[in-house]
């Protein structure tokens, strides 16, 4: 088994080591939607600025699948996200903080942020890959697995063990050792360790899932403090907590309150530098848990709601006080042949492609919409080519890319509603091209 022990620092006032580093990141409020929460803003990184609201682009294993680092910021991205389980299990932390870290190890110059994998807690644990419009079907039990599936991960009140995808070998995961990897991994961003549960879990599984999350949560938060303290010649990396609570509203309510708590000794400020919004999620709720949590959540700290990117999603989480949003979907449906366009998703495999030579969205301005056509598209899946997978990505990745920029600057100018009504109109009912 493999684990870097459970070293704990008790919570208090920053080092001023850390108070000093603290102001390598900052964030600011612009304009904002009236009666709403949402908003647009400055996050400001060491490695630059992320203008909100704002698609962060998946490189779960230091990678976007099928694309360069090049080619992720032609496509418009202001920052990438990388998945600490993964690395950790594969090249390893220590050789990416060898490498200079995340940015210097994957050739990437702006901003980056690592996932704690607790995602991968929840996905190892019962087998669900999908949890937005989970179909819990009246069913709730804590035992739960997928069909099919082994349970390769088992939480306890101090963390979690799993055996790894790759080679089934047994590995710890705790608050602390997650902070160490993210800390070598040196990305800008941090997010805490946090159990995410399922829709099926019962209400007394979460009520104590909420509380287990929250006291992972302080001690992420005293780890990173020493961490930061240690490193003080290294640039400032922020840390986030995460809000879980399922579709409860009094959970999310509870969990947003205990993790601003924490930023609170003896009435001095510390705490998170911001705020992720996780868990499982119904879609039709989507909005209403993020209105719910903003209105809890610290105005002048970022929110970012983890794992969303379809087009009606991205704009209801906006409307609804995300800030920041990331989603492996763009390019994992691309793969399978799903293109995005203005006039709704569509699957390019179908027959009647193989003689259509117009673009992919004959309004998108990305790569391969100005080089490339539908019938090539259809061909190069069809002969199974590796080209289609980055071509397809390209265009998916600057699709909703550029739609949370065209969001943020109707949020600007005041013509957000207006915005939104007609894309979704236009989305929603344009003709199947199936």
């Amino acid at each position: 088994m493999t684990d870097l022990g459970t070293t704990r620092t008790p919570i208090g006032w920053l080092d001023p080591r850390v108070a000093e580093t603290v102001q390598g990141f900052d964030f600011t409020v612009g304009a904002r939607l009236d009666d709403r929460h949402g908003r647009t803003g400055v996050i400001r990184t060491p490695h630059g600025e992320i203008r909100t609201p704002a698609f962060i682009a998946v490189g779960t294993k230091a990678t976007v699948k099928a694309l360069t680092p090049e080619q992720i910021d032609q496509a418009g991205a202001q920052a990438v996200l990388a998945n600490a389980y993964h690395l950790y299990l594969q090249p390893g932390q220590d050789i990416v903080e060898e490498a200079g870290g995340l940015g210097a190890f994957m050739n990437w110059s702006g901003p980056t942020f690592t996932d704690s994998g607790g995602f991968q807690v929840m996905s190892l644990g019962v087998g669900f890959k999908k949890v937005l419009a989970m179909s819990t079907q009246g069913k709730q039990s804590d035992d739960v697995i997928a069909p099919g599936r082994t349970r390769m991960a088992t939480v306890d009140d101090d963390g979690v063990t799993f055996t790894s995808h790759i080679d089934g070998s047994t590995h710890r995961f705790t608050p602390e050792k997650s902070m160490r990897i993210q800390h070598q991994l040196g990305a800008d961003v941090m997010f805490a360790f946090d159990e995410l549960t399922t829709l099926m879990n019962t209400r007394g599984y979460q009520e104590s899932s909420v509380e287990r999350t929250r006291q992972w949560a302080a001690r992420c938060l005293a780890e990173h403090h020493r961490l930061t303290a240690q490193r003080s010649g290294m640039p400032y990396q922020a840390l986030f907590g995460v809000v879980q609570g399922a579709h409860y509203q009094d959970l999310r309510r509870t969990a947003v309150r205990g993790l601003v708590a924490l930023g609170t000794t003896d009435g001095g400020p510390r705490g998170f530098d911001g705020y992720g919004i996780g868990g499982a999620l119904e879609k039709e709720n989507l909005g209403t848990i993020v209105g719910w949590c903003s209105e809890e959540l610290p105005d002048d700290k970022p929110r970012h709601l983890l794992g969303i990117s379809e087009p009606d999603d991205v704009l209801v989480a906006i409307e609804a006080g995300a800030d920041t949003f990331d989603c492996v979907s763009p390019s994992r449906v691309a793969r399978n042949g799903a293109i995005y366009s203005r006039d709704g998703r569509y699957n390019v495999t179908g027959a009647r492609f193989r003689r259509d030579f117009g673009p992919p969205d004959p309004e998108c301005d990305c790569y391969t919409c100005s080089h490339y056509s539908r019938a090539y598209l259809h061909h190069l899946f069809k002969a199974k080519e590796r080209l289609f997978a980055t071509l397809a990505t390209i265009h998916n990745e600057r699709f909703i890319i550029g739609l949370v920029d065209d969001a943020r600057r109707s949020i600007q100018d005041g013509t957000f509603d207006d915005f939104a009504a007609q894309f979704k109109g236009r989305y929603y009912a344009g003709p199947s091209r199936t």
